[in-house]
C-alpha cells in the first residue's frame, strides 16, 4: 500500500512540475518597498516649456532634482489587499526605472489613472507610459527626464502609441502620415521607419482601453529587436530592427536595456507588474512580422 502510495505522489509530482515551474517563471517586479527599481525626478514643467533647461526668475538654469532624490514621494506604494500597488503621482516630471536590463522578455502589468493632473496637461489627456530597451543617462530627450528608449505610451485614448525617445529608431506596420494625419498602426502595412527627423510617433490601431476607473492590462513582448504593444489582449502595434542612431549617424541595434514609468503630470497607479524570459516569439504573434 505504501508503494502505491509512494508512486501516486510520485506520478502527481510529475504532472503538476511543469505547469509549477512555467508559473515561477514569472519575475514579481513590484513590491511594498521597491527595491527592484530607482527613480530619477527633473523638473515641474510650465506649459511653456520648449526643450530647453528652465531657468528660474534670475535666469540661472535650474538643475533637475536627480537620481533617488524623491523627497516629495512621486513614487510610493500603496499596501491593498490585492497586493501592492505603486502609485505615480505625476506631479514632477521623471521615471521609475528597473535596476536590472532585460532582453527578450514579455511585461505584464494593470495600469488605472487617478484624478490629478499637473502643468502643462491640466488641460490634456492623462499620460505616463512605458520605456523599453532603456539605456544611458536620465534626462537625454525633450523632456529631459528620461533615458534612451523606445516608448509604449500610456495615455487617455491613446495607450499603446509609440513615440522615439531621444535618438531611438524602429520600424512599425503602419499607414503613412499625410500632411496633418499622423501614422497609424495596422498590422497588414508595410514596415515604415521611425525616428528622429522624420516620423517619431505612431497611433495605435485601436481603442481597447478599459472604461474610465478600471484597471487596463497591458502587455509588452520584445524579442530579438521585435516588440508588439498589447492592449486588454488585442495588439494594437507591430515593431521590429529596434536601434539608435549614434551623433555620426550610424544605426546600433537597441535589443536590451531596463524599463522606466513615466511620471508625466498626471496622477497614474500601476498594479501586478510581472517580466519572464522568453526564448522566441510567442507563436500566436510571428506570422505578424
Amino acid at each position: 500500500m505504501k508503494r502505491i502510495l509512494l508512486l501516486i505522489t510520485l506520478l502527481a509530482s510529475v504532472i503538476l512540475l511543469p505547469s509549477m515551474n512555467q508559473s515561477d517563471e514569472w519575475e514579481l517586479l513590484l513590491d511594498n518597498n521597491l527595491t527592484k527599481w530607482e527613480n530619477y525626478l527633473s523638473y515641474r514643467h510650465k506649459s511653456d516649456y520648449n526643450g530647453k533647461i528652465p531657468k528660474d526668475s534670475l535666469g540661472v538654469a535650474i538643475q533637475p532634482i536627480g537620481y533617488n532624490k524623491d523627497v516629495t514621494h512621486v513614487f510610493s506604494v500603496l499596501n491593498e489587499a490585492s497586493g501592492p500597488v505603486l502609485k505615480v503621482s505625476g506631479e514632477i516630471y521623471g521615471c521609475l526605472f528597473t535596476k536590472k536590463s532585460y532582453e527578450n522578455y514579455h511585461l505584464k502589468l494593470q495600469v488605472k489613472w487617478g484624478e490629478k493632473k499637473y502643468e502643462p496637461r491640466i488641460n490634456k489627456g492623462r499620460d505616463s507610459g512605458i520605456l523599453y530597451h532603456s539605456n544611458g543617462e536620465a534626462g537625454a530627450e525633450y523632456f529631459r527626464s528620461w533615458m534612451l528608449s523606445q516608448e509604449f505610451q500610456i495615455m487617455e485614448g491613446h495607450t499603446g502609441d509609440f513615440w522615439c525617445q531621444a535618438t531611438s529608431a524602429i520600424d512599425i506596420r503602419a499607414f503613412p502620415s499625410e500632411g496633418m494625419m499622423n501614422n497609424i498602426a495596422d498590422e497588414k502595412q508595410p514596415f515604415i521607419t521611425f525616428k528622429k527627423g522624420s516620423d517619431f510617433y505612431c497611433m495605435r490601431s485601436g481603442n481597447y482601453e478599459s472604461p474610465a476607473g478600471e484597471w487596463t492590462t497591458v502587455e509588452l513582448i520584445c524579442f530579438q529587436g521585435k516588440s508588439l504593444h498589447i492592449v486588454n489582449g488585442h495588439v494594437v502595434m507591430v515593431l521590429k530592427n529596434s536601434r539608435y542612431i549614434t551623433p555620426e549617424g550610424k544605426e546600433v541595434p537597441m535589443t536590451s536595456g531596463k524599463i522606466q514609468l513615466q511620471s508625466e503630470a498626471a496622477e497614474v497607479f500601476y498594479r501586478d507588474i510581472r517580466i519572464k524570459p522568453i526564448t522566441a516569439m510567442p507563436k500566436a504573434y510571428e506570422k505578424l512580422f
